[in-house]
């Protein structure tokens, strides 16, 4: 009996350390003051930057992108396409567009770090200072670009934008979850992290480094999560990354059932398995060395995408119970209910400041069932072999700048808005995934 009630306690402790982070980051986006602009923007003179465009089978909807980005770029910058193990006519189409375009057709080798390697050996004939990375289906806000290459010129340091997932016009209620999901996860976290002067995770578009960083660094990899790992790579070499909320960047969520359920699979897949691999390692080496910003990074990574963790957390609420009510030690339940009340109120808090607008109170008890419903994906995430590394999923096409903008940003800025908190812009967090390769819940 008493050893049952250890192991009981044991795993209750274990589920308190990700609720703990997860109401620790967002209390402190929502009551500590974010860093001010002046810190990321100073000075007049911006360098010359190269702009990566790592793609997969994108030609029908890449012109947007390119389009974006062409708009935003100086004089002697460069916009670069890898067209990576693609069937279709993306280098074509890049090409028409005026970018440069080059192809890689290494079939063994898939994997959007495979393509970043590749993109950066070709620019490092005729270098650039400044290297940014966007998805081939991300759209930009205006002056994206500048604030990027201003931030990273600034700080010296990786940085990472804003990175919002829309859920389609007229979509279901899972898509609404799975958009607060990402806000969550990509908004509000990382303001919670900045607030505290801590680093950020990449995210796998929107991101900006120094030239000098990137010739140290791994790039060349299969990994779900390769821009999980780089942020970790970069953080140990003394650089983790910094959020910069003033740059977004946006796309849409697949929108067949069966691409959104592939897509959401692969990357929470790689979220469990980093979980379950990796995080114990960095944990160590950042405490062995005294590296605060690794810490910071693999206690973030503890927590599991958000529906896991809500599952994990009421199956073990129910188990200490009955396990109380038959006579076991009720230290257990105790760890228990306080991991429900903590989830709740840091779920409570993320949807009151900007959650409203896509779930409003009368569709609250939807959730439930869309939860339930992710049980069998998660017994297939435990259960089956890694996923591949690179799939396009389709999607809608995007036809305006305007019509993204009007779905990322709340009406009502002042109370659904965290970019209306502390006079910053915003952050995301989700359940299902974009044809990028980028993380979400």
């Amino acid at each position: 009996m008493l050893i049952v009630s250890l192991i009981l306690v044991g795993v209750a402790g274990a589920l308190a350390a990700p609720v703990v982070v997860l109401l620790f980051e967002i209390l402190a986006a929502l009551l500590l003051p974010q860093r001010p602009e002046s810190f990321f923007f100073k000075g007049s003179h911006r360098e010359s930057i190269a702009v990566i465009v790592p793609a997969h089978n994108e030609g029908s909807g890449i012109l947007s992108t390119l389009a974006d980005i062409k708009a935003q770029l100086f004089s002697g910058d460069r916009l670069l396409v890898v067209a990576d193990n693609c069937n279709d006519d993306t280098a074509i189409v890049a090409t028409e567009a005026g970018a440069e375009v080059v192809e890689r057709n290494e079939l063994h080798k898939a994997g959007k770090g495979y393509a970043l390697d590749f993109g950066y050996k070709h620019l490092s004939r005729d270098p650039r200072a400044i290297v940014i990375c966007i998805d081939a289906d991300c759209r930009l806000m205006e002056g994206t670009i500048e604030r990027l290459a201003m931030a990273c010129q600034t700080t010296q340091r990786p940085i990472q934008a804003l990175d919002l997932m829309i859920a389609p016009e007229g979509s279901s209620i899972s898509y609404r979850v799975a958009e607060f999901a990402w806000r969550v996860k990509n908004w509000l976290r990382p303001l919670g992290l900045s607030a505290l002067r801590l680093p950020c995770h990449l995210m796998g578009t929107g991101m900006a480094f120094p030239w000098k960083l990137l010739r140290s660094a791994t790039l060349a990899n299969a990994s779900v999560v390769e821009d999980v790992n780089l942020g970790f790579d970069l953080a140990k070499a003394g650089a983790p990354a910094l959020f910069c909320p003033f740059a977004e960047v946006t796309s849409l969520f697949p929108w067949s059932i069966e691409g959104a359920k592939q897509q959401r699979k692969r990357w929470e897949e790689g979220s469990v398995r980093l979980i379950a691999t990796t995080v114990p390692r960095h944990i160590g080496e950042g405490l062995w060395t005294k590296n605060f910003g690794l810490i910071a990074l693999a206690l973030d990574s503890i927590v599991p995408p958000l529906s896991l963790l809500v599952m994990l957390v009421a199956g073990m609420f129910v188990v200490t119970a009955s396990a109380a009510l038959l006579g076991f030690s009720s230290a257990a339940f105790y760890i228990s209910a306080a991991c429900v009340i903590g989830l709740l109120l840091a779920v409570f808090l993320a949807w009151l400041k900007h959650g409203r607008d896509l779930l409003p109170l009368k569709s609250v008890p939807s959730v439930v069932p869309y939860v339930l419903v992710k049980l069998p994906l998660y017994r297939q995430i435990f259960s089956s072999r890694a996923a591949p590394s690179w799939v396009r999923a389709d999607r809608p096409g995007i036809s305006t700048r305007n019509s993204v903008t009007s779905a990322a940003v709340p009406s009502d800025a002042g109370s659904n808005d965290p970019r209306a908190a502390n006079g910053t812009s915003s952050d995301a967090d989700s359940t299902v995934v974009s044809t990028s390769t980028r993380s979400s819940e």
